[in-house]
């Protein structure tokens, strides 16, 4: 049979585009791809990238706080949040068009519409416009869900975040996850009164709860409101704001109010389940190693298959699939050792086991140390950072690195690369530090904390 497309990808987000990218730059495959918002996804054009740059502007009050310490004499004035917001996306547009430029270049044929799959070779589009193609790959990311409760229309998700009118005097964050973390971090950073609150007795469920509770002491030293163990009842808009009438018998204002609580996989209506394919609770999409559905020539990658939910894994995965069906190149991408950072404030990296998780698996040794850091003890300030280290006893492998610091992100990508080799502590031991910096102390740990 003779079809139109060797390859038709739903979804311009960086899994999808890689996709395309290399089945039909690398491999000669004739590939469509279907974006129905901007090309470059949720990382691109209201995740990572605009998350970050939200990230540098908000540290510079800090920054200059600290500069007037070492003797610099600087004023900060105020923050101009429309001139911030008019650069910010003069750049996401730049950056979507560069997106473009690599699909292009590859050969790659856009169309800009939504499309949904008709049956296991054959696609529509928007328009009604149909195609036939030998493989589809499924690369439509996630969408940020709200629950169901009585004023929920008055919430914003992070979607919003970037494109505010004005920034808000009063905000609360509704979530515990990183994106709910890091917004109230933003938003504290650029001059907003911020209050979280989170259902759950912590925040950032899932990873190390020493490492989780320094971020969190640390945001309530910056002034953050955290209230953990509280929920949001219902939202009344009033004159001056929204009301939030909580759990936990407060009621506030707010002026915004952004709800953060989880991502769902981006599977509605695209005909997934006329083919047969039985999607989980979340909506995901159930796949194999090598990507591959239940339906042999559907494919699916990034954030939609509900596995490891980072921009770099998307990415991985969407190579990995066109080495393996265009390439020759059987390629399973490995989800078990991948490094995170969040951008709170002080950030957070992590990589491999939590302490938690290790003491489940095997007998470990935990070395941990918190410390002031020298650019920040010279500026008066009375932060700390942690620096941990999860051992087997056994194998005296590394299982898990967990920092909390300025630039932990960057940090935790060197130490991936040790670990994902699988050193040990004597790897780290032997390693010679580089004085002065905050990163030594991984190599200069000698005595375990504790053993579990």
């Amino acid at each position: 049979m003779t079809f139109d497309y060797d390859l038709f990808v739903i979804g311009g987000g960086s899994g999808g585009v890689r996709a395309a990218r290399i089945a039909s730059g690398e491999y000669g495959a004739k590939v469509g791809l279907a974006e129905e918002s901007r090309m470059g996804g949720t990382c691109v054009i209201r995740g990572c990238v605009p998350k970050k740059l939200m990230v540098f502007a908000s540290a510079y009050p800090e920054a200059i706080a600290e500069a007037r310490e070492y003797g610099w004499d600087v004023t900060a004035g105020g923050f101009d949040w429309t001139h911030f917001r008019t650069r910010l996306e003069t750049e996401l547009d730049r950056l979507e068009g560069a997106y473009r430029n690599t699909l292009k270049s590859a050969g790659v044929i856009i169309h800009d519409e939504r499309a949904v799959i008709v049956d296991a070779h054959r696609v529509r589009l928007a328009s009604g416009a149909e195609f036939t193609t030998k493989h589809i790959l499924v690369a439509t990311g996630g969408w940020p869900f709200v629950p169901d409760f009585p004023g929920r229309e008055l919430a914003i998700t992070s979607n919003e975040m970037f494109h505010l009118p004005v920034l808000p005097k009063r905000a609360l964050v509704v979530g515990g996850g990183y994106i709910a973390s890091e917004f109230a971090c933003i938003l504290k950073g650029l001059g907003v009164e911020v209050s979280q609150y989170y259902r759950g007795a912590q925040i950032l469920r899932g990873f190390d709860d020493e490492a989780r509770g320094h971020v969190a002491n640390a945001m309530r030293q910056s002034g953050v409101d955290l209230h953990c163990g509280t929920d949001v009842m219902r939202l009344e808009k009033t004159a001056p704001g929204i009301r939030a009438v909580a759990t936990d018998g407060t009621e506030r204002e707010f002026d915004m109010v952004l709800y953060a609580t989880g991502r769902r996989p981006n599977t509605a209506g695209l005909g997934l389940e006329a083919l047969g394919l039985t999607l989980g609770r979340n909506g995901e999409i159930p796949v194999d190693k090598f990507s591959q559905t239940a339906v042999p020539s559907v494919f699916a990658v990034g954030d939609v298959t509900g596995r490891v939910n980072l921009t770099p894994v998307a990415i991985r995965e969407g190579h990995a699939f066109a080495d393996t069906v265009f390439g020759a190149k059987p390629t399973a991408f490995d989800h078990t050792l991948v490094a995170s950072a969040i951008f709170t404030q002080p950030e957070m990296g992590s990589v491999g086991l939590s302490e938690e998780a290790a003491k489940e698996q095997e007998p470990i040794e935990v070395y941990s140390t918190a410390f002031r850091p020298m650019r920040t003890l010279f500026a008066g300030k009375q932060d700390r950072v942690l620096m941990k280290l999860i051992v087997s006893q056994s194998s005296r492998k590394v299982l898990g690195c967990h920092i909390v610091a300025p630039e932990a992100g960057e940090m935790i990508q060197l130490a991936a690369i040790a670990i994902g080799m699988g050193a040990t502590k004597e790897d780290f031991d032997r390693t010679c530090a580089v004085h002065p910096t905050m990163a030594e102390e991984l190599v200069t740990m000698r005595k375990p904390v504790r053993t579990a």
